[in-house]
Formats: structure tokens, C-alpha cells, sequence
């Protein structure tokens, strides 16, 4: 199975913003109080905390910065905290997926709408960008963990297990299923007795737009100003990292 280049340039996005600011580790620290609060701080009957604790491990969130947020999700401040989407465009017809968990709806929409007004773009409907994204589960599995795996038989047990498309690298293999089969996944990884370094449902776009440099370079300002926001969660988008955009990035 081929992965889809398309799909690698935005996870070189997201990895490069997580590297610059620990943004990973402040969403990580809510979907732990979240899934603790939904479920329960007991792992072992909750497995939708036992997934945010794997990936707080795989970001390597420190264990007692872990306990804390389980130990939160029993307080009053993660009662009032809610999982919120926002969809519309950046300039150049670009679309734009933003996740947000907050305690306030009021002050994150209008941080939100004010993010897509300054910057050119516009708020549009939640449903309104189905057509352009789909909902997919998103495994990121460490190549070290798959070494004594035989490469044909794994890619046979993967697909039995729902997986769409198989993207390597040279440091993880990401495996992308339909949203309905991420639980399928989830158990068929647990078979091979394989941990993913994280495991997350992503919003994938079916195609990408390719913008000259400086209208990408606009476009990605807007996101910047997205992803500095503490509130949001994850921001995706349909902008084709070109070679010469992501070396601008790496600059």
C-alpha cells in the first residue's frame, strides 16, 4: 500500500509547529483531563484514556504532568471544558479545519472568527467543508517497534485490521483507516501487541491546492495565528506543501 505524499507534507507541518512550542503537550494534557473525566481515571476500564495516556508517553509527557491531568479530570474546571470545530476559508480559497477544547465558547469563537477576518479568510458553517475532508484514524507506530515484524504478513494483518493506506518514513510508519474502522485498528494493533506513538482522528483532505510561495506563505500565517491560540486543539488544511515551501520552513 502507497501513503500519500499529500497527507506526509501535512504531518511535516503539524511536526514542525510541535517542535517549535510544546502545543503538542498542552493538547495532549487536555485529551488526557477529557477522556479521565468522560471515563474515569482507571486505564484499564477506560480505553479512551488509555489511548491519550499512550500518547502523552509517545510525546514524552512527563509521567507526573500525566497524573495530574487524570487527577483534574475529577475536578470542577474540566466539567465546563468542551470539544468545538470551526470551518471556513483562508485567502486563496484555501480550507481550513480548526479543533478547539475550551471552557468557553464565546471567547474561542470570537478568537476564531477574529483570526479569519484579519487574515483575509472567512467563517463558514460547521458541515460545510465534508466534501473537501475526511475523518480518518491516524496510527504513527515508532519503525523500531515493527523490526522483528515480516514486512508482508504485517501489511496482511493491517489490512485486516481496516487500514486504508500505509505511509513509511524513515522514522515511523503512519497507518490511516476510515473513522468507522479506528476501533477495528485499535484492536487489531493491540493483537499484534503493537503501541502506536500516538493514535488521533485527523480531518484529511481528499485533494490539495497549490499556492505560488508568497500566497502560501500568507495562508500559513493565518494557521500560525490559529495554532498560537490556547485553545485550539488541531488546525488542518488542503495547502500542498511545495519542496520549496517546506524549505522555507525548515529555514
Amino acid at each position: 500500500m502507497a501513503g500519500h505524499s499529500k497527507w506526509a507534507n501535512i504531518k511535516h507541518r503539524k511536526a514542525a509547529q510541535d517542535k517549535k512550542r510544546a502545543k503538542v503537550w498542552t493538547r495532549i494534557i487536555k485529551e488526557i483531563t477529557i477522556a479521565a473525566r468522560d471515563g474515569g481515571p482507571d486505564l484499564d476500564s477506560n480505553p479512551a484514556l488509555r489511548l491519550a495516556v499512550q500518547n502523552g508517553k509517545g510525546a514524552n509527557l512527563p509521567k507526573d504532568t500525566i497524573e495530574r491531568a487524570i487527577k483534574k479530570g475529577s475536578g470542577a474546571e474540566a466539567a465546563n471544558l468542551q470539544t468545538v470545530t470551526y470551518e471556513g476559508y483562508a485567502p486563496h480559497g484555501i480550507a481550513i479545519f480548526v479543533e478547539a477544547t475550551t471552557d468557553n465558547i464565546n471567547r474561542t469563537v470570537a478568537a476564531v472568527r477574529s483570526i479569519f477576518t484579519k487574515k483575509g479568510g472567512n467563517l463558514g458553517t460547521n458541515g460545510s467543508l465534508s466534501f473537501i475532508f475526511d475523518t480518518k484514524g491516524v496510527f504513527t507506530i515508532d519503525n523500531e517497534s515493527l523490526a522483528d515484524k515480516d514486512v508482508d504478513e504485517l501489511e496482511l494483518e493491517l489490512i485486516d485490521g481496516g487500514a486504508q493506506d500505509v505511509e513509511k518514513t524513515d522514522e515511523v510508519t503512519i497507518v490511516y483507516t476510515t473513522f468507522d474502522d479506528y476501533g477495528n485498528m485499535q484492536s487489531k494493533l493491540a493483537e499484534l501487541c503493537i503501541e502506536s506513538k500516538s493514535t488521533e482522528i485527523q480531518q484529511i483532505p481528499k485533494s490539495t491546492t497549490t499556492l505560488n510561495l508568497e500566497q502560501a506563505q500568507e495562508v500559513l500565517k493565518m494557521i500560525d495565528k490559529f495554532e498560537d491560540d490556547d485553545d485550539v486543539q488541531a488546525v488542518y488544511h488542503n495547502l500542498e506543501l511545495t519542496e520549496e515551501l517546506i524549505s522555507q520552513l525548515e529555514g
